[in-house]
């Protein structure tokens, strides 16, 4: 994996040091998460509280001297948002406005600096995760006011069976729309691991990574 990421970097004219590979442990024990950190990794993602929140604590255990940075990746439910903030320090699926507020009453209450993405829906489905981009200016501006928390950029995850370049391009466009309003909000986390060279060659600080890493998920998680 390190050396694709290289080997996509280079084609780039890209430096490794400016991606963060996130890897994606969703649905593997803490015990995977610690091999890894034995590796030297230390970004991890997860998309669901229920499986995430135990699976920290866990690593906790066996790992006590270990600090990893928790990545929350997937749809974040607003009763999940406090539970999330004990473990996750970047947070990248902000894509509604009750979502923020919930951020905003819960973020003084815990200590340390938080970030995170908004996330884009690229699709014409509004029932979909994430801001519509004629409506990120907006959603943008609620997530400037949180306290104590860093707005990075966007995040998005390019359509099943569409071309992922086209998919990130339109994500290039909304960010340059994003850093009108925030200058510094400039990284990007698109790419995962069907298409993460391709997120590399158009400007990704941030791929999100599963099963390229661990292998296929247990089939009865």
């Amino acid at each position: 994996m390190l050396a694709r990421i290289a080997s996509a970097c280079l084609a780039s004219g890209r430096n490794e040091s400016d991606v963060e590979l996130v890897a994606i442990t969703k649905n593997h024990p803490a015990e995977v998460v610690a091999e890894l950190v034995d590796l030297g990794h230390w970004h991890f993602g997860e998309n669901r509280d229920q499986e995430a929140s135990p699976k920290s604590l866990r690593l906790a255990e066996i790992r006590p001297d270990s600090k990893p940075t928790w990545h929350f990746v997937g749809q974040l439910q607003s009763n999940k948002v406090k539970s999330v903030l004990r473990y996750a320090r970047v947070i990248h699926s902000i894509d509604r406005a009750s979502l923020v507020s919930e951020l905003a009453k819960q973020l003084p209450k815990f200590e340390g600096s938080y970030s995170g993405f908004i996330e884009l829906n690229l699709t014409a489905d509004p029932g979909r995760g994430g801001v519509l981009p004629e409506n990120l200016p907006a959603l943008a501006e609620s997530v400037l006011n949180l306290e104590n928390f860093e707005l990075l950029g966007v995040m998005a995850v390019a359509g099943l069976g569409e071309d992922p370049k086209a998919e990130f391009e339109k994500v290039l466009t909304a960010s340059r729309k994003l850093q009108e309003l925030a200058p510094s909000a400039n990284q990007l986390s698109i790419g995962m691991s069907e298409d993460f060279e391709v997120a590399i060659a158009l400007g990704a600080t941030h791929i999100r990574v599963g099963s390229a890493i661990t292998g296929p998920r247990p089939t009865n998680a």
